[in-house]
């Protein structure tokens, strides 16, 4: 647990600092490659829960705090053993007492150790009031920052509060089945036979019950199934794809709805990316998955001048770059690395994308634009800015029961997304 504890700091740490989550922990990974499996589940636990329940476990801390605490390490030290103590099943006396052991080994100050002590077990005296007073709130209660609650209760008033409880949830995991390759009661069935419970979300999205690792699922690596979010998943069928189209997917990393377009009909896809790394993961998508893309192309959305061969297409695909204010449970680092002033950067660069995209879709094509955001800016405030400036843009109507108006709301079953279907007149 010391070992988890401490690298568990050094990671929320950096992340405060502004790095990706993500990120930091596969570079703890590769400078610690003598962890076990055990080890770094409890690390990226921690990491995360931490994250996912910072607003209130800050909260929390501040209240058992007389003065603000300086050293950083601790503070997260703390942090971390908060949130084991309430939220994990390890025994309290055993948190407290490597809480104090990593203190030691995190900080030269001799009153470090007393110090961590004596504040978390005032924590387990006086736990059941102080959470009363953490919920009196709004950035303790919902554990996010103060203005994306204020945008969501605005742009929200009747669901704000499940938006924000749903994305402070443990994510669900969700399979999509390759229906080239097996139908979804077949697989349904393979998955009952090794143990594995699912139920039908929609069209070929399989949740599980309880989430396994993915050298578990039985015929992963055959390309049966591939792992992918539900609402991810309504992007091929919305796009409406017919065999011999010409397709782009002009963000396509890292391939989840590149493939399923694959999947959905015989296409012709060009797969465009302008992350180097990740179209590599795009390819390897594909190759287990055994299809191949036309077109696999690095290159930048923004400008069609520099990797276009000429041919306009039928469908795009846009999954535009975004604040990911709706995926928030799988990456609870968003909502403290986002800030308000990204929201105008990230809509300049969507209208900039959508306008390039424009003039290479076919008369009577249609593009299909997407984000995981839920907020208007990124989504129909700017769509109705693009119909406005391009008079032959016109909005399709997206039926599916999940979705209002395009916006599907994260919840148990799905994460946040919005979808947007134009047709050039």
């Amino acid at each position: 647990m010391n070992k988890a504890q401490h690298l568990a700091v050094a990671a929320i740490g950096r992340v405060l600092a502004g790095a990706n989550l993500t990120l930091v922990l596969q570079e703890i990974w590769r400078s610690n490659p003598l962890l076990s499996h055990q080890q770094r589940g409890a690390i990226q636990d921690l990491a995360y829960g931490v994250l996912r329940y910072y607003g209130q476990l800050d909260a929390l801390l501040s209240l058992l705090l007389d003065k603000t605490l300086q050293d950083l390490k601790l503070r997260y030290l703390l942090l971390v053993s908060l949130y084991q103590l309430q939220y994990s099943k390890a025994p309290s006396y055993a948190i407290v007492d490597h809480a104090v052991s990593t203190a030691r080994l995190l900080s030269n100050k001799r009153g470090a150790p007393g110090l961590v002590n004596a504040v978390l077990r005032n924590f387990i005296r006086k736990g059941t009031t102080l959470w009363e007073l953490v919920n009196k709130n709004d950035v303790g209660k919902y554990s996010h920052p103060q203005w994306w609650i204020d945008k969501l209760r605005k742009q929200y008033p009747q669901h704000y509060e499940a938006i924000l409880n749903a994305s402070n949830q443990h994510p669900s995991m969700t399979l999509r089945v390759n229906s080239r390759k097996i139908g979804v009661e077949a697989y349904q069935k393979i998955l009952d036979e090794h143990g594995i419970k699912a139920n039908l979300v929609w069209n070929v999205a399989l949740k599980l019950i309880q989430p396994v690792a993915v050298e578990k699922l039985p015929g992963f690596i055959e390309g049966l199934v591939s792992i992918q979010d539900a609402g991810a998943q309504l992007a091929a069928s919305l796009l409406d794809v017919h065999d011999g189209m010409h397709v782009l997917d002009a963000c396509a990393a890292p391939g989840g709805k590149s493939t399923h377009l694959m999947e959905s009909a015989q296409i012709r896809l060009t797969a465009l990316d302008s992350d180097a790394q990740r179209l590599a993961r795009v390819a390897e998508n594909f190759e287990r998955l055994g299809n191949e893309p036309d077109r696999l192309v690095y290159g930048n959305a923004l400008y069609p001048s520099e990797w276009w061969n000429g041919q306009l297409f039928d469908r795009i695909l846009a999954d535009a770059p975004c604040s990911a204010s709706g995926v928030v449970s799988r990456h609870p680092d968003i909502k403290w690395l986002r800030r308000y002033t990204d929201l105008p950067a990230f809509a300049d660069t969507q209208e900039k994308i959508l306008n390039a995209l424009w003039k290479i879709l076919k008369r009577g094509g249609k593009l299909l634009y997407v984000t995981c955001s839920v907020f208007h800016e990124e989504n129909w405030l700017l769509i109705n800015k693009f119909q406005q400036l391009h008079q032959d843009a016109r909005l399709l109507p997206l039926s599916h029961p999940a979705m209002t108006n395009g916006q599907l709301l994260p919840s148990f079953l799905h994460d946040g997304f919005f979808y947007a279907l134009l047709c050039k007149a």
